[in-house]
């Protein structure tokens, strides 16, 4: 892939997430077989850990709407290579069982393959989330 097409690759996956797309419409983009991989602890929410698959990415974004709700989302920059595009930004969310906020900074990065995402990869502040979830 160019990096220019890999650009246009992030920007529709952060267009769908922003738009409320359906999960199956935002899992068009991504592989058959992708890997998905958010570290941390894989008991604070159910999307953290390692997954496969695009159903991942649905259940991610079924999940996320109804265990927590989006406050702030800043897109630094969205940088890119032949097989990858990182995003970097700021995500202020609300856990709705605790009513805690995370604010936390984050990365994500996008290996595309086939003009597909096929590895997808947040850092995030891993501690704040698991202690967001905790009564």
């Amino acid at each position: 892939m160019t990096m220019q097409e890999n650009l246009k690759i992030a920007h529709r996956f952060l267009e769908k997430m922003g738009s409320g797309a359906a999960p199956e419409e935002i899992a068009s983009l991504f592989s058959a077989d992708l890997e998905w991989h958010i570290p941390g602890d894989s008991t604070a929410l159910p999307w953290i850990g390692r997954k496969s698959g695009r159903g991942a990415v649905e259940s991610f974004v079924r999940e996320s709407s109804t265990l927590m709700e989006r406050i702030r989302l800043d897109v630094h920059d969205v940088l890119v290579s032949d097989d990858r595009a990182v995003i970097v930004g700021e995500l202020v969310t609300l856990i709705t069982a605790t009513g805690k906020v995370i604010d936390s900074p984050f990365v994500i990065v996008l290996t595309i393959a086939g003009g597909e995402i096929s590895n997808f990869l947040m850092l995030e502040n891993s501690l704040a989330v698991a202690e967001a979830t905790r009564p």
